[in-house]
């Protein structure tokens, strides 16, 4: 199980760099250039424009996997109490909506037909990301303490 302790610990490097990497590429017309959305771009935009959406997605997409993890990793090191596993799931499965809407608005964009749109490494690094932590919280949750 010490394994796992390290994977939980290296989210807490992954994510801030799957936030930064560019999740889709997106343009108008196949003549332009595709610019880089990630999830710290779109979240700029967002303040911007619409302030309870930024909310929500800064919510599900930075605060509750960094949350979970940090949670996770108190539990495995004996500094919370195994009772918090239940809610740490929980937050885990917020976190994992954000990926559900990304790959719904790259899906409706692709079926609309206005632009172009390109998955990028940062879309796989960050679900991965949420699926290790998943993963990890039910590994852990099994886990008995000696």
């Amino acid at each position: 199980m010490t394994a796992l302790k390290w994977i939980n610990l290296s989210l807490l490097v992954l994510y801030p760099v799957a936030w930064s990497a560019p999740l889709m590429r997106a343009g108008l017309l196949p003549l332009f250039g595709l610019s880089e959305i990630s999830v710290l771009t779109g979240l700029q935009s967002l303040w911007g424009t619409d302030i309870f959406l930024a909310l929500v997605v800064t919510l599900f997409a930075l605060v509750a996997p960094y949350a979970k993890t940090v949670g996770l990793a108190l539990v495995q090191f004996g500094k919370l109490s195994r009772a918090a596993l239940p809610v740490l799931a929980l937050t885990g499965k917020l976190a994992m909506a954000d990926v559900f809407l990304i790959a719904l608005y790259i899906s409706i964009v692709k079926g609309i037909g206005i632009g172009r749109i390109e998955t990028a490494w940062g879309l796989y690094l960050f679900t991965g990301c949420i699926l290790a932590s998943l993963l990890i919280s039910l590994i852990e949750a099994r886990t008995t303490v000696d």
